[in-house]
């Protein structure tokens, strides 16, 4: 479970239900499964690794373990190879197991490793697409896989994203998808490493320390930007994403002020007293006052009880492409503030 908490901690309230990460869990235990989690370092540089997800609204999540599994099986069929592991491509409370998950019942190895270092709005949206690492060919299926469909090559990533997003919306907003074939000498370089492991050391901060809020932002270099309670929720799932707009009114130390947030899937922007709180890339989470565990994003209602942590991206998603790649998803989403450091604008 220590996995499941500390990846909600990085989904900025999205990559799905921690619940629906615990039932993976669960039934991993409960069937006698095992998990092996390798280092990117211990990959063979011939090996071949395969990132795999579901795509879509987060109020859509239905998962099926055999489903998930047949969605590998049959990219390795059509691109005549057998995985050595599979790689989250994010993460988040189910995103990051539905990866363990297809691993341990496939007998391959999970990567200690995922391709954004938290939780994002878009496929393309990924560590990889600066690396000019292909998303294609990719398999998308439905929550049972009655419907299985290859794309083998599209134009660029971003078609890729559109391509996936359509079938996910025509499948009641979600999909599996396996894609991006790594080579374990591109393993090595390209994806956040080691993430796993440093999300299993904050899910054990989170059950053990004796203030898990304090503790997380300690080990992460993280801030505290709000507490309060939620005074209006706006919500709507449509094309594929969760959109939720929320606000949120001070509590305590925060008495007085106001704060809101704008989430398509993952929240992307926050304001405190309609100033620039924080920006994707930067991780903005909303998780619960006292426990510190995630609140994801569609689960907030009205009159619920918030604090809203603020994390740095890793150092990948600052450099100029990354920021571009972001800037780009963020003014679709009618966001156009300039990027800024949460550190420059927390104090």
């Amino acid at each position: 479970m220590d996995l499941v908490d500390g990846a909600a901690i990085f989904s900025a309230g999205g990559g799905g239900n921690p619940e629906a990460g615990y039932k993976i869990v669960d039934a991993l235990f409960s069937e006698g499964y095992a998990v092996k989690l390798v280092p990117p370092s211990e990959v063979p540089n011939e090996a071949k690794v395969v990132n795999f997800a579901c795509v879509g609204a987060t109020t859509s999540i239905e998962y099926d373990s055999e489903a998930a599994v047949k969605t590998l099986k049959a990219l390795e069929e059509y691109a005549d190879f057998s995985a050595y592991a599979t790689i989250p491509v994010e993460l988040g409370g189910f995103n990051t197991l539905a990866a363990v998950d297809v691993a341990a019942r496939s007998s391959i190895s999970v990567v200690d490793a995922d391709g954004a270092g938290r939780s994002v709005p878009e496929v393309h949206l990924k560590v990889y697409t600066m690396d000019g690492i292909s998303l294609t060919p990719m398999v998308a299926a439905d929550a049972h896989a009655k419907n299985v469909v290859i794309i083998k090559e599209t134009l660029d990533s971003k078609a890729a994203e559109r391509i996936a997003r359509t079938l996910a919306a025509e499948w009641n907003q979600s999909a599996y998808t396996a894609r991006r074939i790594l080579t374990g000498t591109q393993v090595k370089t390209s994806p956040i490493q080691l993430s796993l492991s440093k999300s299993m050391k904050i899910g054990k901060l989170l059950r053990t320390a004796v203030e898990p809020i304090k503790a997380i932002l300690k080990e992460t270099g993280g801030f505290k930007l709000f507490e309060g309670v939620t005074d209006s929720v706006e919500r709507k799932t449509e094309a594929g994403f969760t959109f939720t707009d929320i606000e949120l009114r001070g509590t305590h130390e925060d008495a007085g002020s106001a704060f809101e947030f704008k989430a398509k899937n993952e929240v992307l922007v926050a304001y405190t007293n309609g100033r620039l709180a924080a920006i994707a890339p930067d991780i903005i989470t909303p998780v619960h006052p006292e426990m510190g565990k995630c609140i994801t994003a569609e689960k907030i209602e009205k009159g619920d009880k918030v604090a809203m942590l603020g994390l740095p991206a890793p150092k990948k998603w600052r450099t100029s492409k990354g920021l571009e790649l972001w800037k780009d998803t963020l003014q679709r989403s009618n966001i156009l503030e300039e990027y800024t450091p949460i550190e420059k604008l927390t104090f």
